[in-house]
């Protein structure tokens, strides 16, 4: 099997799709004459042409609700954001119109729309461009939210997220464009809303998404060398949520760890306690440890920042927490 860049998986989804169907067309800042911000649509424009791979604007509102509008009209447009943080500035076009509009009209228009780009903090970018919006985003209804953490899930997540009716926000990381893994030649997809287990492991759980997850990683390696065994579940969809896979595995180890690259209050890591105390409460052995950044906005200095972020070290402690060692 290849080996492809993240970012690699990400242009193959969309110029398979755009191949496929040419009512699908990608428009952003930089994705054409620069090949995307992040090089995510390298080579996009030479094949599809200026109506079909489009620069924007730095104008975040006007563009969101031209690729909206366009849905209306049969289109199924993919919209990169630069960064997730510059979606704030579009988010009313997207909750209360890409969001609500199948809804408001009794089901006359759907919204085949994909919002995608980089979430969360990619190092020294301080403040207002280290934010992760995925339970902003999960918190509408009328919205499918994915967070992949790998080349391959991108690729198919990214594939079932193009082909669906209903706008689905699309989370990626700046820190993971880079990361390299085996996708297959052949056509694939992944359903939304299937967590995947990606390490098996009897002693405790361990629920995260996105980039962070390498951190759970790097902890499960660590413990199994002291006779713990971590099951690793990937959520990579956060809405609509697996339920069924964290709670299996929640009656299997009796023990649950989140961890999540976001601010503690009411966020993806909270409804995910809420669920398990409700479904399995009487399988539980211990508390539920929840593992987020610091409640504070994120740092510019390397030192704060890595005290900032939730590491492999405070997932190994929230094991051994949990197991009472």
């Amino acid at each position: 099997m290849r080996t492809l860049q993240f970012r690699e998986a990400v242009c193959e989804a969309m110029s398979e799709e755009m191949r496929n169907d040419e009512r699908i067309y990608l428009m952003g800042e930089e994705v054409a004459e620069y090949n995307g911000a992040y090089k995510a649509s390298k080579g996009m424009l030479d094949e599809f042409g200026p109506k079909r791979v489009i620069d924007t604007p730095i104008s975040e509102l006007g563009f969101a609700g031209i690729a909206i509008g366009s849905t209306m009209t049969g289109n199924r447009p993919i919209v990169e954001y630069m960064t997730f943080n510059f979606s704030l500035v579009g988010i009313d076009q997207i909750i209360n119109n890409a969001a609500k509009i199948r809804q408001m009209s009794g089901g006359q228009f759907k919204c085949p729309i994909v919002f995608r780009g980089p979430t969360g903090s990619a190092g020294q970018l301080a403040a207002t461009h280290s934010q992760a919006f995925e339970n902003w985003f999960a918190n509408t209804p009328g919205l499918k939210v994915i967070v992949p953490s790998n080349p391959y899930d991108a690729k198919g997540l990214l594939k079932s997220a193009i082909r669906d009716d209903d706008p689905v926000i699309f989370m990626e990381s700046e820190q993971m464009y880079g990361d390299k893994g085996e996708v297959p030649e052949g056509e694939y997809t992944i359903p939304i809303g299937l967590a995947d287990i990606k390490r098996e492991g009897n002693d405790v759980t361990i629920v995260s998404f996105g980039k962070i997850i390498k951190e759970a990683f790097k902890a499960a390696e660590l413990l199994s060398s002291e006779g713990i065994e971590c099951e690793i579940i990937d959520l990579r969809t956060v809405r609509p949520m697996d339920h069924k896979t964290i709670i299996d595995s929640v009656k299997k180890t009796n023990r649950l760890v989140i961890l999540e690259e976001a601010w503690p209050f009411g966020n993806v890591s909270t409804e995910i306690t809420y669920q398990v105390q409700s479904q399995a409460f009487d399988y539980l052995d211990a508390p539920i440890e929840k593992i987020n950044t610091a409640d504070t906005p994120a740092p510019y200095s390397p030192v704060l920042l890595q005290e900032w972020l939730p590491n492999s070290n405070d997932v190994i402690n929230a094991v051994k927490k949990v197991l009472y060692k």
